[in-house]
């Protein structure tokens, strides 16, 4: 029986790569020394397709694949995939939900924390030998997340899984969505510039997209105020970076936890300069399990579409 070509747009997680070698023929497109050479000589053959949730899939190269049924991607934001254009062809698209909403989650609450407590900047001191130079507690007071308030954008599956640890660490939980969710036991906020204005911490893990872009702006910002802190977990693109710098450099934000950038993997230079800034580099789901659940679904996604005409894990 004749393996289904599939083309994957980025390397994945070595157990994935090496499950789908076995049950597909499968074109490496990130190897391709010309891109456009190597999909003109697949196209007519290439009934699938795997990506990532950043890397996604544009109409562009869509179009370019006439026989395309399915894409399954390694991740559970879509937006940089073109839904649109699979809709008109009718081809269908998978993601990775579930799979990493605790990782994700766990990741955020350490950001916070790290955030809250200076983890990175005490790492630094030490390092630096100030410690040994200073004596003990010299460094300066932190402060505690205990008791605090937090606001999370967007309660789908990871902010659920968020708000659960916030309680665990004795946190108020508020929230902002497009609409409200009566069977959750969290308080929700309709207005967004209110809710920063009512919090210690706010932090994001929405959808990314059209219509979350530059959701959190210079107001939001301000109202979040000089003891505020902003975590995203989200998507660069939910935030307006340069308004975010500014309300760094100026004093009327206080701190900022990130793990995504709206130009991956550039971060603005004026972010990398701040002591009141933890960056990370994409890596809210970077475990060794977390990823290889991932992977694995992405496989089981593609062989149950070519042996079913099924996804496990459809995106509506």
């Amino acid at each position: 029986m004749t393996k289904p070509e599939i083309m994957l747009a980025v390397p994945l997680i070595d157990s994935a790569m090496a499950a789908l070698d076995v049950d597909f023929i499968v074109h490496r497109l990130w190897q391709a020394a010309s891109r456009d050479a190597f999909v003109a000589a697949v196209a007519d053959r290439v009934q699938g397709a795997a990506t990532t949730g950043a890397t996604g899939l544009k109409a562009d190269l869509i179009e370019r694949l006439p026989r395309l049924e399915v894409v399954a991607s390694y991740g559970v934001g879509t937006d940089a995939i073109d839904l649109a254009a699979c809709r008109q062809r009718g081809i269908v698209v998978s993601n990775t939900p579930d799979v990493l909403t605790a990782e994700v989650a766990d990741f955020a609450m350490a950001l916070l924390l790290a955030s809250a407590r200076c983890i990175p900047q005490a790492d630094a001191y030490v390092r630096r030998g100030d410690y040994k130079r200073d004596g003990k507690d010299q460094y300066p007071l932190t402060h505690r997340v205990r008791g605090k308030k937090v606001g999370i954008v967007g309660l789908g599956h990871i902010g659920q899984a968020f708000a659960t640890l916030c309680l665990a660490f004795g946190m108020d939980v508020a929230w902002y969505g497009p609409r409200p969710k009566p069977s959750l036991p969290y308080r929700y906020v309709g207005d967004l510039v209110r809710l920063a204005a009512d919090v210690d911490y706010l932090v994001l893990t929405c959808k990314g997209g059209a219509e979350t872009a530059g959701l959190i702006d210079a107001d939001v910002l301000k109202a979040l105020g000089a003891k505020g802190t902003l975590v995203n977990v989200a998507r660069g693109s939910v935030v307006d970076e340069a308004a975010l710098a500014a309300a760094l450099a100026g004093g009327t934000l206080g701190a900022a936890a990130l793990d995504v950038y709206a130009d991956e993997p550039n971060v603005p230079a004026a972010l990398i300069g701040m002591d009141n800034v933890v960056l990370q580099p994409h890596v809210a789901s970077g475990t060794i399990e977390t990823r290889s659940a991932m992977g694995q679904l992405v496989v089981d996604n593609l062989k149950s579409w070519f042996a079913h005409r099924k996804l496990l894990t459809p995106v509506a």
